[in-house]
């Protein structure tokens, strides 16, 4: 099953008019990658391409236009990528097999809108609690610091952050910060980020957090940890009957 992390990407170059057996090529490659389980296969045909012959091969070209090239690109686990290659290096008699490292960041689907009935499951635990006080002017390449601060945040898989905006304040240097009005039509009012999340995650949200920050201050506290949550069908359950303690 592909995660998050290192996988492999495998590109696959063939021409269109290439055949296997009955079928083209391009379809034989794409079947296998179905039959095997592969997690997923994208069939491109590019507008223009040329290969080791240096011909010119278009759709305005007539002459070259039934080999026209078909890219199929997969990214997949190690150990998926190493069960196909042979496979595929055997059926890939005409065309080119390209296999470079590459890094899943990011792994979305859209869940299935399911009837909860089960009750609230309340699991609990130690924790703690990062708090990160700016400034709303303070940017980062271009953009709101507290707002890069969360997505960098969602990217590493933090279990949540909140931004709240302050009415009024000052820091260590005594200036005083305001929200923006009439009399004072400038944006810099004190911004907080809170941050929950195990011992281990918070530490490494210092390290982030520290290398963004210019200027600002970090507190963090002990906390206890109360959720309150729907199971779902796939929750893992404990010998004693109820779900483990987790904070994501």
């Amino acid at each position: 099953m592909l995660v998050k992390g290192p996988a492999k990407r495998v590109t696959i170059f063939v021409n269109e008019d290439t055949r296997h057996g009955t079928e083209p090529l391009w379809r034989a490659v794409f079947d296998l990658l179905i039959h095997k389980q592969a997690a997923g296969a994208t069939v491109t045909r590019p507008s223009m391409g040329f290969g080791s012959h240096h011909r010119v091969h278009s759709p305005d070209m007539e002459a070259t236009m039934e080999h026209l090239p078909v890219r199929i690109e997969l990214v997949d686990t190690l150990e998926k990528v190493e069960e196909l290659l042979p496979t595929l290096y055997d059926l890939v008699t005409d065309g080119m097999i390209d296999v470079q490292d590459t890094t899943v960041v990011k792994i979305a689907q859209k869940e299935k809108n399911l009837e909860i009935k089960a009750p609230h499951v309340q699991t609990t635990g130690p924790g703690r609690m990062m708090r990160v006080f700016l400034g709303e002017a303070d940017e980062w390449h271009g953009e709101p610091l507290y707002n890069a601060i969360v997505k960098t945040l969602r990217m590493k898989d933090f279990a949540g952050a909140t931004v709240y905006k302050g009415i009024l304040g000052y820091g260590a240097k005594g200036q005083t910060h305001k929200e923006q009005s009439f009399f004072h039509p400038g944006h810099d009012s004190p911004v907080m980020i809170s941050i929950i999340d195990s011992a281990a995650k918070i530490r490494q949200a210092v390290e982030i957090v520290g290398g963004m920050l210019q200027d600002g201050l970090v507190v963090i506290s002990d906390v206890e940890i109360i959720r309150l949550s729907h199971p779902s069908p796939t929750m893992e359950v404990t010998d004693a009957g109820s779900p483990p303690c987790q904070y994501r």
